[in-house]
């Protein structure tokens, strides 16, 4: 028996989970090399180094806001249906008010 507190998950495939890895690394990897080889002084490396971290570490924590933000959405629609659900099983329709 499920607990109606689960949030429904989508499974992730393999696949797309190592396709997303490889294309983060693979990105972060290029700027990262981009940044070393471009012909500047080391205070602007450093800037765009610094500017690319807080960049990467920003997509991490809106990635986490958002997924928290649908599956607080997920659990209010989820609860909103089962009121519905117990006031619809609880209605009977051919009892006459007296």
């Amino acid at each position: 028996m499920s607990n109606s507190n689960e949030i429904p998950q989508t499974p992730t495939t393999a696949a797309y989970y190592l396709q997303s890895a490889i294309a983060f690394a693979v990105s972060l990897a290029t700027a990262v090399v981009g940044i070393l080889y471009l012909p500047l002084d080391p205070w602007q490396r450093g800037f765009l180094a610094i500017t690319a971290l807080f960049l990467t570490s920003s997509t991490f924590t809106l990635a986490k806001v958002v997924r928290d933000r649908q599956e607080q959405t997920t659990v209010r629609a989820r609860l909103d249906e089962a009121r519905m659900d117990k006031i619809m099983a609880e209605h009977d329709p051919f009892n006459r008010v007296a």
